[in-house]
């Protein structure tokens, strides 16, 4: 499996690199609640206790309100800020014969559904324009008439409809939508799973799961071109030494002229993990030299400082760890300006497939993975029983914080998939979503934080209670 994103991230860039230093600007327009600085979190259950939705809370007294979720499906998990942070976008679906598959646009000043439209599958990735007018979606699993199945659905996000779909037709060499390199044959339809979109907005690429020849292909499409006699879709592979190995995402440079894409290798049933060029200027891209790197499935671009983690294959022991796990991810530094990996010693991090990274206010990044080796102390727990989950805390500073040393990583006593994690601006905290729980974090001292509201429960919010799954700030 691959990730899910987001950013990114996938998210994305904005979404999927999730930097989130500073600023203070809000979502437009008068709020229903009246806070001025909201977070909203994916709540996938009801229950005698509230209805699946999209919560409010107040991100600057850890506070929810009593309101109720802004509705957004049956089981509404992953978001996606817009741009202009007027919009919030939600996929609602559990991927079973029940699942609903919709696809919410709420409006983050009236904090309700502007629109829901229904997709023709699960998806695990949806990209936003930089205008904040269109998202594309990429449903892998939609049927299309006479072909394989998958498409990208191109949504406004104005009138809440589907204004085209992307996939390839039979092939036609008077009018060829999607034009393949040898082998792969023309006419195959691939089941697209992962969208990045340059910072322009003038790419789209694409990525496919799988073990064949359309794993190892990147799809680079003009959204300018999409619904013209034009081709929309050129699919590039390499040769040889600057052959794609599994991509999973890229980003972009500030002129959109070069995409960085990451390589999953090993992890996703290839060789090498890598960071990979591909040169956009040239018709058809060009794909560059990849640069190896331990294992790589999500990545956070700060500056010319990009940090990485995956979990290599076969998986890196817990060295530097005391801990019951016998296997461990890793984070790699790398710099941008050298094309080099930069940390001289294994940073070692939790395995499992990681799927989030967020750099926090106080240079705390922290590390999300799923299916990570799960350390689950009996109940009731005996003096010193270790606990771990999914989580990781990577100190980035020359000074301690807490009990990590500078460079070093921390492992938070809890259990559980990573599925959401949020920086709040402005403060020293940050939301992280676990194991179906929203806990708060104090990343001065990279443990939960002391909620005056409820002090006998660190790191929680008082009257929020499912089983949550995502978490944004449309206020910033």
């Amino acid at each position: 499996m691959k990730k899910v994103l987001i950013l990114l991230l996938v998210v994305l860039p904005a979404i999927l690199t999730e930097l989130s230093c500073g600023g203070s600007s809000a979502a437009p327009g008068p709020k229903t609640s009246g806070i001025a600085y909201r977070a909203f979190i994916t709540n996938s259950v009801s229950s005698v206790t509230g209805a699946a939705g999209v919560y409010i809370v107040n991100a600057q007294t850890d506070v929810r309100p009593f309101l109720s979720p802004i509705a957004a499906g049956n089981t509404p998990g992953m978001m996606v800020l817009t741009p202009n942070r007027a919009q919030t976008l939600v996929f609602s679906g559990s991927g079973t014969q029940s699942s609903d598959n919709q696809f919410t646009i709420i409006s983050n000043a009236g904090e309700s559904a502007s629109s829901h439209v229904d997709l023709p599958g699960i998806t695990q990735s949806f990209a936003v324009s930089p205008d904040s007018s269109t998202a594309y979606v990429a449903v892998p699993t939609a049927t299309v008439t006479g072909q394989s199945p998958g498409v990208i659905d191109v949504i406004s996000l104005s009138s809440g409809a589907v204004t085209a779909e992307i996939s390839c037709p039979p092939a036609n060499p008077a009018n060829p939508v999607c034009i393949w390199p040898a082998p792969v044959p023309q006419g195959f339809n691939p089941p697209y799973s992962f969208l990045s979109i340059g910072n322009t907005g003038n790419r789209i690429l694409a990525f496919s799961e799988g073990s064949d020849s359309v794993a190892n292909t990147v799809a680079v499409i003009t959204p300018s071109s999409v619904g013209t006699e034009s081709p929309v879709v050129t699919f590039v592979t390499g040769v040889g030494d600057t052959s794609f190995d599994h991509p999973v995402w890229a980003f972009f440079n500030s002129n959109d002229t070069t995409a960085y894409v990451l390589n999953c290798g090993a992890e996703c049933g290839g060789q090498q993990a890598s960071i990979q060029p591909l040169d956009l200027t040239t018709t058809p891209p060009t794909p560059g030299t990849p640069v190896p790197v331990p294992a790589a499935t999500v990545a956070l671009v700060d500056n010319s400082t990009v940090y990485l983690a995956g979990t290599p294959i076969p998986a890196s022991p817990c060295t530097g760890q005391t801990t019951q796990a016998t296997t461990c991810g890793l984070l790699t530094i790398f710099d941008l300006n050298t094309m080099s990996v930069t940390n001289s010693a294994p940073i070692v991090i939790t395995d499992g497939y990681h799927t989030r990274l967020s750099l926090g206010p106080n240079g705390q990044l922290f590390i999300g993975a799923r299916t990570c080796t799960e350390i689950v102390p009996p109940i009731p727990p005996p003096a010193g029983a270790e606990t771990r989950g999914c989580l990781s805390i990577y100190n980035t500073l020359s000074t301690a914080v807490g009990s990590a040393p500078p460079g070093g990583v921390l492992i938070p006593p809890a259990n559980g998939d990573v599925t959401g994690i949020q920086p709040i601006a402005a403060r020293s905290v940050v939301y992280v979503v676990q194991g179906g729980s929203l806990r708060v974090y104090d990343d001065t001292i990279d443990a939960l934080e002391y909620n005056p509201n409820d002090p006998n429960n660190p790191g929680q919010i008082s009257n929020l209670v499912g089983d949550f799954i995502d978490v944004i700030t449309p206020d910033l």
